[in-house]
């Protein structure tokens, strides 16, 4: 059984619709993908859909975004109930600090020298539930400012280049309570990948788990063969789920093709087994 727990769709950065998401995951030899959109659930209906046509199993989830001490964290929720009101209003506030700063990133491009607008933007977002910097990489991409997503993340829009912007993040100490108040499963993603090893110590972790989390995303294209051994050990000495995944976002992201890391069989079975609604309600 091949499984792989974190994609994403056009629903939020992703390349590919919902549904054609779900049929390349069939395609590509996945008996089980779930769909982690960032921030959203918008996605879930139509790749339930496509899932029950082409006989793959879906797995309804979410990527949400959190602030953990001074890093950014993103916190994998799997089979959380959507109508959840303290779930989806907490939500809310994470979407609408996205839609906020994308005005923000555009004055600040222009600022640069750089001839970019909202409407740019917003072609590039088009089906997502809010504008991101993805959005706003594919249109400096298709503006010729840059090659691709990579180097404008690199250049324009991360901590310290021109046109980054913060945004409002859960408190990830927050947000692993209610994703299982919600009847979900909490899963850290890429937990040492993106700077976040700073503070997603073993010690961290253990904490982490004491309010709710339940596993740790250790296979990602983001860790070393040495991290993905360190993680596992941690995940032992701490009985957390180890997923893994390909974290794929269609043309949006290099190297990262759907089933490039995937999930053993006995953890996908703990991590249902934790779950209120296995099924995804």
């Amino acid at each position: 059984m091949r499984i792989d727990l974190h994609t994403h769709s056009s629903a939020s950065d992703g390349t590919d619709t919902p549904g054609d998401l779900v049929r390349e995951a069939a395609a590509a030899g996945l008996d089980v993908v779930a769909l982690t959109d960032h921030d959203a659930m918008s996605g879930w209906t139509e790749a339930r859909e496509v899932a029950d046509e082409v006989g793959i199993t879906l797995v309804p989830g979410l990527e949400i975004s959190t602030r953990f001490g001074h890093r950014g964290v993103h916190l994998l929720g799997y089979l959380p109930d959507p109508t959840d009101p303290a779930l989806v209003l907490e939500l809310d506030r994470i979407l609408e600090g996205r839609t906020a700063r994308t005005p923000a990133i555009v004055a600040a491009l222009r600022a640069h020298g750089i001839d970019l607008t909202e409407d740019d933007v917003r072609r590039e977002s088009d089906g997502s539930v809010a504008a991101g910097r993805p959005h706003v990489a594919d249109a400096l991409v298709r503006l010729g400012v840059v090659r691709d997503r990579t180097e404008a993340f690199a250049t324009l829009l991360s901590p310290g280049q021109p046109g980054y912007v913060n945004r409002y993040a859960s408190a990830l100490e927050e947000m692993i309570p209610l994703v299982a108040a919600a009847g979900g499963v909490a899963v850290v993603a890429h937990p040492w990948g993106r700077g976040s090893r700073s503070v997603l110590s073993a010690e961290a972790l253990a904490g982490l788990k004491d309010l709710g989390l339940a596993g740790i995303e250790v296979d990602h294209q983001d860790h070393s063969e040495a991290d993905r051994a360190e993680l596992r050990a941690i995940a032992a000495d701490l009985d957390l789920v180890v997923t893994g995944s390909s974290d794929h976002h269609g043309l949006g992201k290099v190297d990262h093709d759907l089933g490039v890391n995937t999930t053993d069989p006995e953890q996908y079975e703990r991590l249902l087994s934790l779950a209120d609604n296995p099924l995804g309600g």
